[in-house]
């Protein structure tokens, strides 16, 4: 008797321990390339930086005509930086003005916007870069001037659903990209 009831409560047991819970949601594996530049350099805009040699630069004209767009896409990342740059013609608040409400336009989204400034004297390259946090639609914007001539803007955007979990890895990867660029910008 004891063996039969043994039995029936092992049996009892393998069975009830045979259901399988779900795995939670996860996201795919971004195996991310180590960084590597390549030096960009125009006639218009008049600068040069240098860019992730896993990127291509696009040239475009702005439909204003008075603006020059460069669009740094990343392919196999799904992300584009849409750059633009203008002459300043005595419009350097009313450019910054711009670019700031451009920027806290996602405030409706972002958690968070944490403004990092950046200067080199020597070069006259004076910037921002703002990161903004949480599911908006650009998690990283950024300025990058001289204050009198030049005016380079820049705006990262994925081609996907904002998921600031998912897209976490990459936005992080292009960030320092970016930096790299605003820290190698040198006017003509």
């Amino acid at each position: 008797m004891k063996h039969i009831l043994l039995i029936i409560c092992t049996a009892v047991l393998f069975v009830s321990c045979s259901h399988e819970t779900p795995k939670p949601y996860g996201y795919f594996r971004i195996d991310l390339p180590q960084h590597e530049y390549i030096s960009y350099d125009s006639i218009y805009p008049p600068c040069s930086f240098d860019v992730s040699a896993f990127s291509q630069v696009i040239n475009r004209k702005a439909r204003d005509g008075k603006s020059e767009w460069i669009d740094i896409v990343y392919p196999s990342l799904n992300g584009r930086i849409y750059c633009n740059y203008t002459d300043i013609n005595g419009n350097f608040r009313a450019l910054s003005e711009d670019s700031r409400n451009l920027v806290y336009k996602h405030t409706v989204r972002a958690d968070a916007i944490i403004e990092h400034p950046f200067e080199n004297q020597e070069n006259h390259v004076y910037g921002i870069l703002y990161e903004i946090t949480g599911n908006a639609a650009s998690p990283i914007q950024f300025i990058v001037t001289d204050s009198t001539r030049h005016f380079l803007r820049g705006s990262l955007y994925f081609n996907n659903t904002p998921n600031a979990d998912s897209i976490a890895p990459v936005t992080a990867y292009i960030e320092s990209d970016i930096r790299h660029l605003i820290e190698s910008v040198n006017w003509k």
